[in-house]
């Protein structure tokens, strides 16, 4: 069983492998159709899979992901979740020759969450309130979304898009639903809160994969180097915003919290807003190709492709908002403010170039981010508005003779001891 302080291990970390391969091929789903329709069907599989991904995060929360069966789960998981991203290009329309694409995508997904159910319920052994737990919130979320999709990729276009879509939906609705009031716990806040943030930093990765695919189309040039260092600028800023600014509060506020609310606490901030974060990094990434594929022609960018990528910024910025009023309380109203101006600019960026847009995104993200740092510093020290003080207070426990004080560390949740005389 995972304990307080727990850590990611490599097994995890070898296991989100699979992910960004996947997120990767749902990027170039998006890329491939360039439409509307494209991108509602990238965001259907994205939610799949960060349903799936979620799952075995509280998995792992509870027993060590390196130890007995959990290992053999995630090992099982890795191959399958490898496999749907595979055939992700052909989740919606089957290429010739070969195996049934969609089907194959909707196999290789029930037996990811299959397998954590399983796991999840013989790790149950002995505590039947949370086996009773497991049926009712993996069945009641799985069940739906399994049927809405193979009757999908038996159905084809164009009722696979709503079905699948409507599955991607119903899981975490449904799984909401019958969590309320059931008792949730986070053995390790420092785990939980590191794995989401390593989850979020190989989605930059991806996004940072996405700009090397699209700058090495065609020979260097100057607009490519110009474009390179906006869209670098671009990932610096989403980093920034989450890692340098949210990240090690939140996961200090988490720290704090105990029982039912730190579950809670847990499930919202992590678990639910954290799929609009990885979403907009991936709808950003799917916009920064399409400009560095156009970088040098000097054309229009267009609607969708200037929509794509301040759609994807401007979800990034008001997620990340959410998450830190959640979880840490407060509001950044530069993040909720600069989304706006994003979108509302969207039908002037359609008709400038795309060096042009990724200058005036680029440059929107880090102004946002200078006045979010100028109002929240006093010069040295940041004041960040918490539930609490931000700086957790130490708490001194007597044992013996001697004081113990204990404080989290910068490792989002570690426990530095330090007996004094």
């Amino acid at each position: 069983m995972s304990t307080e302080g727990d850590r990611v291990t490599t097994l995890e970390l070898f296991f989100d492998l699979a992910y960004v391969f996947a997120f990767i091929q749902v990027s170039m789903l998006m890329i491939e159709h360039h439409d509307a329709t494209g991108i509602l069907q990238g965001l259907a599989v994205l939610g799949l899979l960060w349903w799936s991904w979620t799952a075995y995060s509280w998995l792992a929360n509870q027993a060590r992901a390196d130890e007995g069966l959990v290992r053999i789960a995630m090992i099982v998981a890795t191959m399958a979740v490898f496999a749907v991203g595979l055939a992700v290009p052909e989740a919606y329309h089957d290429r010739d020759g070969g195996l049934f694409g969609p089907m194959v995508f909707v196999c290789a997904y029930l037996v990811a969450r299959c397998t954590h159910g399983a796991v999840y319920f013989l790790a149950a052994v002995g505590d039947e309130r949370a086996r009773r737990e497991v049926v009712l919130t993996v069945l009641a979320s799985m069940l739906p979304s399994g049927i809405l999709l193979t009757a999908g990729a038996l159905l084809g276009s164009p009722a696979q898009v709503w079905c699948g879509s409507a599955a991607a939906a119903i899981e975490p609705a449904v799984a909401f639903a019958t969590t309320r009031g059931l008792q949730g716990r986070i053995n390790s806040a420092a785990h939980f809160a590191e794995r989401h943030g390593l989850v979020v930093m190989l989605a930059l990765g991806e996004s940072i994969t996405a700009l090397g695919f699209g700058a090495t189309i065609g020979p260097i040039s100057l607009p490519i180097l110009a474009g390179v260092i906006l869209a670098v600028l671009i990932a610096v800023a989403m980093w920034w915003a989450y890692f340098a600014r949210l990240a090690r509060t939140a996961g200090l506020a988490l720290a704090r919290q105990r029982g039912r609310r730190r579950a809670t606490t847990a499930r919202d901030g992590y678990t639910y807003l954290h799929f609009p974060i990885i979403a907009g990094i991936v709808l950003a990434a799917v916009g920064v190709e399409s400009a560095m594929v156009h970088i040098g022609q000097g054309d229009a960018f267009g609607l969708l492709g200037s929509g794509t990528l301040t759609g994807g910024v401007a979800g990034y910025l008001v997620s990340t908002a959410l998450f830190a009023s959640r979880v840490i309380g407060g509001w950044r109203w530069s993040r909720l403010c600069a989304p706006v101006i994003l979108l509302a600019a969207v039908p002037l960026l359609a008709t400038l170039s795309p060096l042009a847009v990724l200058s005036m995104v680029a440059g929107t993200m880090v102004a946002a981010l200078l006045a979010e740092w100028l109002l929240t510093s006093d010069g040295l020290r940041q004041t960040w508005p918490t539930r609490q003080a931000d700086e957790c207070p130490r708490q001194r426990q007597r044992i013996g003779a001697g004081d113990i004080d204990e404080e989290p560390s910068v490792g989002v949740g570690d426990v530095h001891r330090r007996h004094r005389t």
